[in-house]
């Protein structure tokens, strides 16, 4: 007989463990498959918006808090057709830290999983030929201080929502739906990559790869906190450096 959400939660609480049953127990769906359906074309809708503010000549402030806003609907969006399931929240972000020390570990694992995927992602660029950032990317840049200060916000935006977007719900929901965890996996990468085409097929591939990559390492984690650290610090690390790239 399966176990229910409800039960698992209690079990991992009493063990306290920094663990969620986002993979664990993948024999169900934490939303109805009609609120998928109205995500991933809320999903479409804020993409498509993106491109076109993005496009070829943006107001970075303008579209910054745009896409902090539209990240932050979305994941509204995904936590509440989840409660509305009855689903805990921590089966789409994972258990709550329980103390320092688990904290620290997921850190860890963070940048240990950043410094791996970092040369991957060179080869997969060098592979493909992209060896320069696109007109597309070098424009969304930040360059005057307050958008460096909103690029901040629009980087831990786009890691706590992104990852609770396509490896918290979309990858769980795909693998119940799929009945295989590696093509939930799969699917969810290649949303994820679809959803940057506005840089370039090839940019979107690696970008793709990346998305994978995440996917593995929320599945092994049972949780995708340590990806919203290292997809955090991917994306401010980028704008930063691209700011002192066009400054100079």
């Amino acid at each position: 007989m399966h176990r229910d959400y409800r039960s698992v939660v209690n079990d991992r609480a009493g063990a306290r463990e920094s663990e969620s049953p986002i993979l664990w127990s993948s024999d169900r769906l934490i939303a109805s498959r009609l609120h998928t359906v109205v995500v991933l074309a809320a999903l479409v809708a804020w993409v498509y918006g993106g491109a076109l503010l993005a496009a070829p000549h943006p107001h970075r402030v303008r579209l910054y808090l745009v896409s902090i806003g539209g990240e932050w609907l979305l994941f509204a969006l995904i936590l509440g057709g989840v409660l509305r399931a009855r689903t805990p929240i921590s089966c789409v972000i994972g258990e709550r830290w329980h103390s320092h020390r688990e904290l620290l570990r997921d850190i860890g694992i963070a940048a240990s999983f950043w410094a791996a995927a970092v040369p991957v992602l060179y080869l997969l660029r060098l592979l493909l030929g992209v060896t320069n950032l696109g007109t597309s990317v070098l424009a969304l840049l930040p360059r005057s201080a307050i958008e460096i200060a909103l690029w901040r916000g629009v980087s831990v935006t786009a890691g706590i929502c992104e990852e609770t977007i396509f490896r918290g719900y979309l990858q769980r929901q795909l693998m119940v739906m799929t009945e295989s965890r590696p093509a939930g996996v799969l699917l969810a990468a290649a949303a994820f990559g679809l959803a940057h085409l506005y840089q370039g097929w090839r940019m979107a591939t690696v970008l793709g790869l990346y998305g994978l990559m995440f996917g593995v390492l929320a599945y092994w984690r049972s949780t995708v906190r340590p990806g919203m650290i290292a997809h955090a610090w991917q994306d401010l690390l980028s704008g930063v450096l691209g700011a002192i790239f066009l400054r100079r």
